[in-house]
């Protein structure tokens, strides 16, 4: 069972989101998908020929965690790197389309990271990644820098959301970091290998299970609380929301104290961008006033609604409303009739 949340605590959080401005800082990502048919296998290899019969695009990574964002009503600065190409120019488009403030979005010398997904008969067939993955060049940092700050500026909570494609360098880290802390907003970070031990002083620090025990290098046991302290002190975070796929989600606290809120999800047809979903509503519920509780049990019910859907795609606040009237009703009936 989550943590009991009224339906009106909800609804007020909600619409206290839809006022909020969050800064998004990280690796912007342009999703396509070649969904098309197999009907035979080709002469030339031993592999499926997929007649191609849509093309289409979706925002991943820092873009994603943007426009969902934006679909809960609030505001949104994304900063993050774009190549001057056909992609760049594309994920531009989708972000004003979506009404995400993308002007901080920094120019530079690499191609925009696109990842090319071929889909038939609803499976995944391959995917194609374009990118470099190297830290930005000096002169980058600085204008990144410089957008970032800006963003910070007049916002109300922080995302940092890490992807290892060169943006959130140690450099940046740290200085979006102290600007949030001056500024006295939440810090979200959504974190990757290469740097992970680099974000102290994060309010809610979200890595998947998998990844926290590779950076610790020791499994973590959630039922043994002397395990958690030690945790704590080496990353310097105030709270981990570790994902923990279909068992849902264990929020830690220093004082050894886990919350487990177990998935809302009632059909799982695509996990792709459902971190980005969670990674969002953290931010947008801090700043809102929830507490890290609070905003980890909405933003659950926000991943179960993502995951019934293609792609990186958004959850309103309605669909949220919507699982949690579900999930009341489901309980009430369980009540009724044990």
């Amino acid at each position: 069972m989550p943590l009991s949340i009224s339906r009106t605590r909800l609804t007020a959080l909600l619409d206290a989101a839809a006022q909020q401005q969050v800064a998004v800082v990280g690796d912007a990502m342009l999703d396509v998908y070649l969904i098309g048919d197999v009907e035979r296998i080709s002469p030339e290899a031993p592999v499926p020929v997929v007649r191609v019969r849509e093309r289409r695009y979706a925002l991943g990574g820092a873009a994603n965690v943007a426009q969902n964002v934006c679909a809960m009503g609030a505001r949104c600065r994304l900063v993050g790197a774009v190549g001057t190409d056909a992609g760049g120019s594309t994920l531009r488009t989708m972000l004003e389309q979506m009404s995400v403030y993308a002007d901080h979005l920094v120019e530079v010398e690499r191609p925009t990271t696109t990842k090319t997904r071929v889909v038939a008969r609803a499976q995944q067939m391959v995917r194609v990644d374009e990118e470099d993955d190297s830290d930005l060049a000096p002169s980058e940092i600085a204008r990144l820098l410089d957008a970032v700050q800006s963003a910070i500026e007049s916002s109300d909570a922080l995302v940092l959301e890490d992807y290892n494609k060169g943006v959130l360098v140690p450099e940046v880290i740290a200085r979006a970091i102290a600007w949030a802390q001056a500024r006295r907003i939440p810090i979200v970070v959504d974190p990757k290998y290469r740097n992970f031990f680099a974000y102290r002083g994060a309010t809610v620090f979200k890595p998947n299970r998998r990844e926290l025990e590779a950076a610790l290098g020791a499994a973590i046991n959630l039922d043994d609380p002397h395990a958690l302290p030690e945790t704590f002190a080496r990353l310097g975070v105030d709270h981990l929301l570790l994902t923990l796929g279909e068992r849902g989600m264990a929020l830690l606290s220093p004082d050894g104290a886990v919350l487990r809120i177990p998935t809302m999800a009632r059909e799982v047809y695509d996990v792709v961008g459902a971190g980005d979903t969670v990674t969002a509503y953290l931010g947008a519920m801090l700043a809102a006033g929830a507490t890290a509780a609070e905003a980890a049990v909405i933003a659950n019910y926000a991943a179960g609604v993502e995951v019934g859907k293609l792609g990186a795609a958004t959850v309103t606040p309605a669909e949220v409303l919507a699982s949690y009237d579900g999930f009341m009703e489901r309980q009430e009936q369980q009540a009724r009739t044990s």
